[in-house]
């Protein structure tokens, strides 16, 4: 066989180098956005995936030309956006992460508290998301997930014949995060375990409160869930939400009046004693 031939029947059999991402100098202002979206490019290419580590910190400020300071405040939003994970110590360094949408959650969160999402948004939008993702829970559950939700309503009653507030609260809305894993969409899953995790806040901020109405509801939702009725178990969740919702924001109401109706504390220096009256001045 000629030479040529050989060398390039050699060069296909030589396994192939994957490809690796690339990046180029910054010149924005704004460095750190500006290589957050390369890394966010690279991951479209195909040339980073779950898992990848990036290069060393050194390598990849000499590769943006920009100081290691810059680099590490990309970093950190790239972190905070959950798109990658930074780890410590010998093996460390910064890795693509599988998307948890805690992105999602952190936002939903920042608009709650600084009073963009009210109390009444909020448990409005959780009955219409809960609507549909109870639908398609019924049609998907598998023996193993009705056994996993009525393992969670046993954990609730024994919380709350304990008087376990916060455990009681926990569980039922892991019913819910459970609810929405039995869809099989991520997207169900990250939305609803958003707006819970904001609910828990508000739930938190409210105090204790009486729903001895929520767990015979839920024993009646899983019988017409096994049953395959599908219509009866949403009305059935759509009924125990809104009653919940309605306790929910008669609770705000009453702490909003209560805290109105606190006296006004006196200002610190100044006598709080009565004014004499002058002769002029009426009884």
């Amino acid at each position: 066989m000629p030479r040529s031939r050989i060398d390039s029947a050699a060069a296909d059999a030589a396994p192939k180098a994957e490809p690796s991402a690339s990046f180029s100098a910054i010149k924005s202002a704004r460095a750190f956005e500006e290589i957050a979206t390369q890394i966010r490019d690279e991951l479209i290419a195909g040339r980073l995936k779950v898992g990848s580590r990036l290069p060393a910190e050194r390598a990849l400020s000499e590769q943006f030309g920009v100081s290691r300071n810059t680099l590490r405040e990309a970093l950190r939003s790239l972190e905070h956006a959950g798109l990658i994970r930074l780890q410590k110590g010998a093996s460390g360094g910064a890795f693509i992460s599988e998307r948890s949408g805690q992105a999602i959650v952190t936002g939903l969160l920042d608009m709650y508290h600084v009073g963009a999402i009210q109390p009444a948004q909020l448990t409005e939008a959780r009955i219409w998301l809960e609507s549909v993702i109870v639908r398609e829970a019924c049609v998907r559950a598998t023996p193993e997930d009705l056994a996993l939700l009525h393992h969670n309503i046993e954990e609730a009653a024994q919380a709350n014949a304990e008087g376990n507030f916060p455990l009681r609260a926990q569980k039922h809305l892991e019913f819910h995060r459970i609810l929405a894993r039995m869809t099989g969409n991520p997207i169900m899953v990250i939305m609803m375990n958003g707006m819970l995790d904001v609910l828990q806040h508000f739930i938190n901020s409210i105090g204790d409160y009486s729903n001895v109405f929520v767990l015979p509801s839920r024993r009646r939702f899983m019988k017409h869930m096994e049953e395959g009725n599908v219509a009866a178990a949403v009305e059935e969740m759509e009924t125990s939400l809104k009653r919940l919702q309605r306790s929910y924001l008669s609770r705000v109401e009453v702490k909003a009046d209560a805290t109105a109706a606190a006296p006004t504390p006196a200002p610190v220096g100044r006598s709080t004693r009565p004014a004499r009256k002058t002769r002029a001045e009426p009884d």
